[in-house]
């Protein structure tokens, strides 16, 4: 039994638009990453957590309330 899976081709534009530099490092935040696979947040970081062996040790990493604020500053869609 194959499984028909629609693949939808997202912009090179829109992706960049949610990359942020932190700690000298290109990333993008869990939210904005679920949106993109099109799942809440917290399904994500619940699929990571479960599958940490399928990613890098440097997949992903907690912000600092210092950092959120500066990203906040920038990044309007952000505010909680």
């Amino acid at each position: 039994m194959s499984t028909n899976k629609i693949i939808a081709k997202i912009p090179d534009e829109i992706i960049a638009n949610k990359i942020i530099s932190l700690r000298n490092k290109k990333v993008m935040i869990d939210s904005d990453l679920a949106k993109l696979y099109g799942v809440s947040t917290k399904r994500l970081n619940e699929q990571v957590k479960r599958n940490l062996k399928r990613f890098p040790d440097d997949f992903m990493f907690r912000i600092t309330k210092d950092e959120l604020d500066k990203i906040i500053l920038n990044f309007d869609h952000l505010k909680t």
